[in-house]
């Protein structure tokens, strides 16, 4: 058996693309002319896409938590990396974040506009998508993250205690829902 540290802990399982997603939803919502039909509609559809949305935003939370946790190892190679040696293209590399970004912003309009309702996301969730796009950028999507000594964190991501990461990734992932990282969103 092979020693080092996984790539993915396994969060794979558990995510959707968002952007596919919630375009997908979007197109389906945009396909009546009528507006009280695209209102029913989005409002079959507005929790739905809120819990893709967290659900990934916790993806990116645990991210963030793993790579603090496998950078305070002693170095090893980093395993089942399917980025490694890949051409990095700046663009694709943050694409799905920036996505996620612009949708921060613009759902609360939506909310307005389809269900004339108020709408305000946590606060903390555009500190998490900045970190996360930050250790993207910094990182140059992982084509040349070999060992986990390659991993930089973005300054915002605390170590102090990164030994518990493991443990806290291991439960939610056992549950599946990913959402339950945003509970430790302070840590990063």
């Amino acid at each position: 058996m092979s020693q080092g540290l996984e790539f993915d802990p396994g969060f794979a399982p558990h995510i959707l693309a968002f952007q596919g997603t919630v375009e997908y939803l979007y197109m389906d919502i945009n396909r009546f002319k009528n507006l009280s039909q695209k209102k029913l509609k989005f409002r079959q559809y507005y929790k739905k896409i809120l819990e893709v949305f967290k659900n990934n935003l916790g993806f990116y939370v645990g991210c963030l938590l793993w790579a603090a946790y496998i950078k305070t190892q002693p170095e090893q190679e980093i395993l089942n990396n399917h980025r490694l040696g890949q051409e990095y293209n700046d663009e694709q590399n943050t694409s799905e974040v920036d996505f996620t970004i612009r949708f921060l912003e613009l759902f609360p309009k939506d909310m307005k506009y389809f269900l004339g309702e108020n709408f305000e996301f946590e606060p903390e969730y555009k500190n998490i998508l900045d970190s996360y796009r930050e250790f993207l950028v910094i990182n140059k999507g992982f084509v040349n993250s070999k060992t986990n000594t390659d991993i930089k964190l973005p300054k915002s991501v605390k170590t102090e205690d990164a030994e518990k990461y493991k443990e806290i990734i291991e439960k939610v992932i056992s549950d599946g829902d990913l959402s339950k990282l945003l509970e430790y969103s302070k840590l990063v």
